[in-house]
């Protein structure tokens, strides 16, 4: 990770503080497993922090050198993720369209379960993060029926925990499964890596206290 990259995460992970997006603790998970820390897009519940937010995943977007044509969020964070990143790559001189689905079909006006831009070329999905890749899977059968290339999927924060519950783990993590089923890179913001770095590098005493929780957290449920 180059010094720009390592900068870049930390400033997402001091904005997902700022915000109370990202906190530390005890937290159950949806696996039924005991984290140290929690972190939840849809505290991004303003315009000012849902702007922030979009530049940071456009960031990530360009500085991965994915090639691509579209942005398509699932419902539903999915849908004001799609959104705001697509503001944040035009104000960067990348005008792109993008388009999201409905739970429940439309039966009236335009109909159908898609809003937005025609669905072609390499399609990037937008979300929060992958727990068990359910919605990847929804979003990549919708592209490829629509004739279009589902191309990567972007997240703001990657676990880097293998995938299971408490008492039966996984040797891979949710995200390493997107990526080789359906072979496409998964692109974050930030993750489980970054975050141990931030934790090791804070002077703030409070921060600090976290670490060894965080580390026997990773030591259990990391991924190599």
């Amino acid at each position: 990770m180059t010094s720009n990259q390592e900068n870049f995460k930390n400033e997402f992970i001091n904005f997902a503080l700022d915000a109370k997006v990202l906190a530390f603790g005890e937290f159950k998970t949806k696996a039924g497993r005991l984290s140290p820390y929690f972190f939840n897009a849809g505290g991004f519940n303003d315009g000012a922090l849902l702007k922030a937010l979009g530049e940071f995943y456009a960031k990530a977007l360009i500085s991965s050198g994915i090639q691509f044509d579209m942005l398509f969020g699932p419902a539903y964070k999915g849908i004001t993720l799609a959104a705001t990143t697509a503001v944040a790559l035009a104000g960067m001189g990348r005008p792109v369209p993008f388009c999201f689905n409905r739970k429940e079909a439309k039966d009236h006006g335009e109909g159908g379960t898609l809003v937005g831009a025609p669905l072609k070329g390499r399609v990037v999905i937008i979300d929060d993060v992958i727990s068990a890749g359910t919605s990847v899977r929804e979003s990549v059968d919708i592209i490829k029926h629509s004739g279009a290339t589902p191309a990567a999927v972007l997240i703001a924060l990657d676990r880097m925990e293998r995938a299971g519950t408490a008492t039966e783990v996984a040797d891979t993590s949710a995200v390493q499964n997107v990526e080789k089923e359906f072979g496409m890179p998964v692109v974050s913001i930030a993750n489980l890596a970054s975050l141990m770095l931030f934790l090791e590098s804070s002077k703030d005493s409070a921060l600090q206290q976290y670490l060894p929780a965080v580390k026997a957290y990773r030591d259990k449920y990391g991924i190599n």
